[in-house]
């Protein structure tokens, strides 16, 4: 189940969504950011782009194990700022786990998430869910 929709993105206001309900739609996730970012004119610093692409990837990967299975990915760009909303459905906020420094478990996706956001938002909704918004300047 995906669903991607990517515009012309040199107009002011961007958008692209992108539906997942499974681990592939991971992929689809970060190939959907790296072509938005690509897309953008001016483009972004290629630091910003490859950060985008590690956040949408680390809130797709949230959204499939810890919120309902599924998710929505937003990518939006207007003057001067990127951000990656997920929605999932889910009403449970994310929250930080201690990182496994094994490495079997993992727990350092949140943790990383809010380190690289320069804003970070968690919203009730739509529906029972939740949209966790990460913001970049740019």
């Amino acid at each position: 189940m995906n669903e991607t929709t990517i515009p012309d993105t040199s107009t002011p206001f961007a958008r692209t969504v992108v539906r997942g309900d499974s681990t592939d739609s991971i992929h689809w996730a970060r190939r959907a950011a790296r072509t938005f970012t690509g897309r953008l004119s001016p483009a972004p610093d290629p630091a910003l782009a490859d950060t985008l692409v590690l956040v949408v990837s680390e809130l797709a990967t949230n959204a499939l194990r810890h919120g309902g299975g599924r998710f929505t990915l937003r990518l939006s760009a207007g003057p001067g700022t990127v951000t990656a909303a997920v929605s999932d459905p889910s009403p449970a906020p994310p929250r930080g786990r201690t990182p496994d420094l094994d490495g079997a478990t993992g727990g350092f996706g949140w943790h990383m998430v809010r380190r690289l956001s320069q804003a970070l938002t968690v919203t009730p909704g739509p529906g029972a869910g939740k949209t966790v918004c990460a913001r970049f300047a740019w």
